[in-house]
């Protein structure tokens, strides 16, 4: 039986974090605090490509904090990327600590399709 699943991302997870970022190849993120433009957000620091400053991620309340100045310091299509990457890894962690097998499709548009098979079966 197939069912269709809509995720709406909260970021809580430093090992999808981590797991995000190897999988679009930017830095480490290192926890400590980061100076935005005009504040500064303690949490786990990512820094995506050609941004000026960090996108701070506070897992224990799951807010992202970032300064972009509407696109002149970094890209949008960055963070999007990065929240879709942290979403597939998030839930294949999930679905794997429950004994589930995931299988990944690339699609056309650029999102990501993730099958789940209870109890790992293929």
């Amino acid at each position: 039986m197939s069912h269709i699943v809509s995720i709406q991302t909260e970021i809580r997870d430093p090992i999808a974090i981590r797991s995000a970022c190897i999988r679009q190849k930017l830095p480490e993120p290192v926890f400590g605090e980061a100076k935005l433009f005009s504040s500064s957000a303690t949490g786990w620091k990512v820094q995506l490509p050609e941004w000026r400053y960090p996108v701070v991620c506070d897992v224990a309340t799951a807010r992202i904090s970032f300064d972009h100045y509407g696109g002149r310091w970094g890209k949008q299509k960055q963070l999007d990327l990065f929240l879709q990457n942290y979403a597939v890894e998030k839930a294949t962690l999930e679905a794997r600590k429950r004994g589930h097998s995931v299988i990944e499709q690339s699609l056309d548009d650029g999102s990501i399709k993730l099958t789940v098979n209870v109890g790992g079966a293929v």
